[in-house]
This record gives structure tokens, C-alpha cells and sequence, in this order.
């Protein structure tokens, strides 16, 4: 079967993304799924994306990490989707789509795309630690030298000793300025660091304004692969977030067409 495909990254988190819209892509095929982002073998990415129709939206967004398996929510992916969808003609500047977490609302200008995450209702405190859920698990913990960390060990650990079979995403962050933090991410599923996780930046911008180390609805962060924003309002009447926003560039890398086993 010859499958065509766009690569497209996200301050440096890369995807596969391929038009699903006729269903003629294998979903069952977990072992395709891990091969197209095989850096080695295949096309090389973090994660694997369909885009879909969906009736009450513009598309559907469907997620595979590179393990192959479907996962939860990703903020870059879904920016990157949306550009996407912008090169097919299916949107022009605002869109929504379905995806596993729910409703998206997204705007693009550009290259660079604001998506909307879902409403975070709570923030679990541990002991050097906050846990969050920002459409996909975030264990946030602060480092005192986090370009020097050993982010795929103790992310590893962490993932596994901490938070067992199931897992959670480990992020690592330290203060650069104020309402500035610079983070380092060890993805489940990929089951390494990556150079951007956007759930990942999320839950940090939320865990740190939480903790009182940011001091404004917006945060800048940086991350191996490049810069994003995150904008939000703190809720009235619950401990937690709403109005959540991920801004960042998202831009088409090639696009191509590679033979695979149907």
C-alpha cells in the first residue's frame, strides 16, 4: 500500500500526520503505527495523527504515540493538526475539532497556532512535587539545574516506580525569570525525552501559577525545541483553571509517500 504522509513539528515535537477522511488507514495496526515514526526504519516522529471527519465539528483528531498504541491528549499535536487542516483548505483562520479529550477550539495565524485545552478542575500537591491533568497525566517537579538533569533517568523512574503501569508524563522545570520557566519533558509512550511536550508546558504554566511561582495569567516557557505561551483564567468558584491556551508555531517539515505492508 503506498501511504501518503506530512511531516509536520511543533517547537520541535514531530508528527506523522496522514488525511484519514476515506478510513483507508489501518488503526488496528499498531505495528505500522510504530514503524512510520521508527527514526530508523520509517518516516521518524514522536507520535502518529489521523484527521478524520466528525460531524458536529470541522475533523476529528485521532493520536498514536510512537509506541504505536492510541493515547491521550497532545497540545502539539493538536496545533500542528490544525495546520494541517488550514494547508488541506478544510478551515481558514478558527476551527474546532473532536478529539480524545473532548471539544477544541483553535485559532491560527500564520504559522502559529493557539489552542484551547480543557478545564483543569484540581491540582494534586505532593511532597517536592504537583500532579495535574491537562488532557494527558503531568507529574511537575522543580530542578535546580535542568539543562544538566538527567531527564531520561529519573523520568523513567518516575514514571514507572511512582506511577505504574499506566504512567504519567514527568516534567522537569526551573525558574528562569519572572512568570518564565524553562522545562524538559520524558514522554510515556515514547518512553524518552522529547523536545516539547504541549500538555506538558501546560501543566507546568498551571502547576507553577498554583505554587506561586508565576504571578500573571500568562507564562512563557521554553523547552529544548523553542518557545511557547500559556494563557489562562483562574477559577472563581473551583481550585482549579479555565480559558486555557497553547500558542506556538507549527509548520509543515515535508510531505511524502512511503510503500507499506496494507
Amino acid at each position: 500500500m503506498l501511504l501518503n504522509f506530512y511531516k509536520y513539528q511543533g517547537t520541535g515535537n514531530d508528527f506523522v500526520i496522514i488525511d484519514n477522511r476515506d478510513l483507508s488507514f489501518p488503526k488496528n495496526k499498531t505495528q505500522l503505527v510504530s514503524f512510520l515514526c521508527d527514526r530508523k526504519f520509517g518516516v521518524g516522529a514522536d507520535g502518529l495523527i489521523l484527521l478524520e471527519n466528525d460531524e458536529a465539528t470541522d475533523f476529528k483528531m485521532v493520536y498514536y504515540n510512537s509506541d504505536g498504541k492510541q493515547s491521550t491528549m497532545c497540545g502539539n499535536g493538536g496545533r500542528c493538526i490544525v495546520a494541517f487542516a488550514k494547508h488541506l483548505e478544510l478551515i481558514s483562520d478558527e476551527t474546532s475539532f473532536e478529539a480524545v479529550d473532548g471539544l477544541h477550539k483553535a485559532k491560527i495565524e500564520g504559522n502559529v497556532v493557539s489552542l484551547q485545552m480543557q478545564d483543569v478542575d484540581s491540582i494534586i500537591e505532593k511532597s517536592n512535587s504537583l500532579f495535574l491533568n491537562t488532557g494527558s497525566p503531568h507529574h511537575v517537579q522543580a530542578v535546580t539545574d535542568v539543562k544538566n538533569f538527567d531527564v531520561r533517568k529519573e523520568g523513567e523512574r518516575l514514571r514507572y516506580g511512582v506511577y505504574g503501569k499506566e504512567g504519567s508524563n514527568i516534567n522537569f522545570v526551573q525558574k528562569i525569570a519572572e512568570n518564565s520557566f524553562y522545562v524538559r519533558t520524558y514522554e510515556r509512550g515514547v518512553e524518552d525525552e522529547t523536545l516539547s511536550c504541549g500538555t506538558g508546558v501546560t501543566a507546568v504554566a498551571l502547576a507553577m501559577h498554583h505554587a506561586g511561582q508565576a504571578n500573571k495569567d500568562a507564562v512563557s516557557i521554553t523547552t529544548p525545541g523553542g518557545q511557547l505561551k500559556v494563557h489562562f483564567t483562574k477559577s472563581e468558584t473551583k481550585e482549579g483553571y479555565n480559558e486555557i491556551w497553547l500558542t506556538g508555531a507549527a509548520q509543515l517539515v515535508f510531505k511524502g509517500e512511503i510503500d507499506v505492508e496494507a
